[in-house]
């Protein structure tokens, strides 16, 4: 009988490895900021970063002001206690110094109006900002300020913008593939590291036959470059009703990420277009209405063990304006990321460098806020633990099973990744460092030894 089963379920046993491979344990940005192609050049992370740091500085100049931020308020309870205020005040200073940007993405659609120029030299413009925009950022020293991430958004594959979108994309890629040839590289060989950070954004997508364009079009561009299979990987924009629900009924997020090989690193609520198409009033189009919280739930299940990552979408209320309207856009903003946080989003787009005030102050009091009670349960888990009296299964009042403690363990590198906490702190805490974070996250690994 066993021998049987074996037999039977050997087929369906490697299919769901194939389709199922768990999550990786590789970072993941905290945000995407989107900038219009014609505002990207050499110097735009630290031009962003500069914005950042005078909005910080001027409407946040010390821990109180910070507190009254992210206070309770409307109904909502507050975001971080009034003992971390001078923490997270000091670690969002600093990460505006350091690394304001974890992903940029170069707009070539929506964002890239073009004002000015004619259609008929649209093409022609669009082009010359392609290679511009390859040429500053591979360059030696804007090549080392650049973000851990970067990519580009191009036109949907519908047919109004299909062929603009196909030959930006074509000629990024190229450019990009003869800038890492001539950027000191010894040998083909090391091109590939080239394109590690590279996220290149498909939107508006509305079938499995769009996904498959794109995965030919990878193919392609990889023979050209000489590139090893699978080094072009691409984010899908779900900002279409068709994205989310076939015609049939079916889920039809699910058929997008298995309809591309395996390319498919990442999907990307559009929240604007999206609430559109659904017919909702401009005025109540949020991340937070009920045809978003339903799309991102259908997305978060088809994405489950898949190794796709989720990103939340923005808001479009800035904080811009007088002191006040500016102290307004960050509450509702850092609101809007501490409820994709909870919800299992840990990623979201800004639409303005104002906005990474508020998105490193709630990304951060989200992980401070949790950590000592999700050590604590790791430490209880693994036995590693001397703050509690009570030995054994149950200690500190969790009794938890091996696939919470792969969530633990992916919350503190979540943290630990973004800054929001150190290695010594976790150590500290949970009597664990990174390494033994990554094992405990590995899908199907043996935990009983450790405990």
């Amino acid at each position: 009988m066993l021998a049987e089963a074996d037999a039977r379920l050997a087929a369906p046993d490697a299919e769901l490895v194939a389709r199922f491979p768990g999550t990786p344990v590789i970072r993941q940005p905290v945000h995407t900021l989107y900038l219009p192609a014609e505002r990207v050049h050499a110097g735009i992370i630290s031009e962003v970063g500069g914005v950042a740091l005078e909005a910080f500085d001027e409407h946040l100049p010390d821990p109180a002001a910070l507190a009254g931020v992210l206070a309770a308020g409307d109904g909502h309870p507050a975001l971080l206690s009034a003992d971390d205020a001078e923490t997270i005040h000091a670690l969002v200073r600093a990460k505006l110094l350091r690394e304001p940007v974890e992903d940029l993405r170069i707009d070539f659609e929506d964002g890239f109006t073009q004002r000015g120029v004619a259609p008929r030299d649209r093409d022609r413009d669009e082009d010359a900002h392609v290679e511009r925009i390859v040429a500053e950022l591979t360059g030696s020293t804007a090549r080392a300020a650049l973000p851990p991430f970067w990519g580009l958004r191009f036109g949907s594959f519908d047919p109004a913008t299909r062929h603009r979108g196909i030959r930006t994309f074509t000629r990024f890629v190229l450019a990009l593939g003869r800038a890492g040839a001539g950027a000191g590289a010894p040998d083909r060989d090391e091109l590939p590291a080239h394109f590690t950070q590279l996220r290149p954004t498909l939107p508006k997508v509305t079938s499995v036959d769009q996904v498959l364009a794109m995965v030919d079009l990878c193919v392609r561009l990889e023979q050209a470059c000489a590139l090893p299979e699978r080094t072009l990987r691409f984010e899908i924009q779900i900002e279409t009703p068709q994205s989310i629900c076939g015609p049939d009924g079916s889920a039809m997020v699910a058929r997008l990420i298995h309809a591309s090989a395996r390319r498919c690193i990442g999907l990307h609520y559009g929240t604007y277009d999206y609430s559109a198409a659904c017919g909702i009033a401009a005025e109540y189009q949020a991340m937070d209405h009920p045809v978003a919280d339903h799309a991102k739930a259908v997305m978060q299940v088809a994405a489950a063990g898949t190794g796709v990552a989720l990103s939340d979408g923005s808001t479009n209320r800035l904080p811009v304006g007088d002191a006040e309207a500016v102290r307004a856009g960050w509450r509702l903003h850092a609101r809007l990321i501490d409820r994709s946080l909870r919800r299992g989003f840990y990623q979201g787009w800004d639409l303005h460098p104002a906005q990474l005030v508020s998105r490193y102050a709630a990304t951060y009091a989200f992980y401070r806020r949790s950590l000592p009670t999700a050590c604590a349960r790791l430490a209880n888990y693994l036995g590693t633990t001397t703050l509690t009296t009570t030995a054994g299964p149950g200690a500190g009042g969790y009794l938890d099973e091996p696939a919470t403690a792969r969530a633990l363990a992916a919350f503190c590198l979540r943290a630990l990744d973004c800054g929001a906490v150190t290695g010594e702190e976790i150590t500290t805490l949970a009597g664990v460092g990174r390494a033994d974070l990554a094992e405990l996250t590995r899908p199907g690994a043996d935990h009983e030894e450790s405990r």
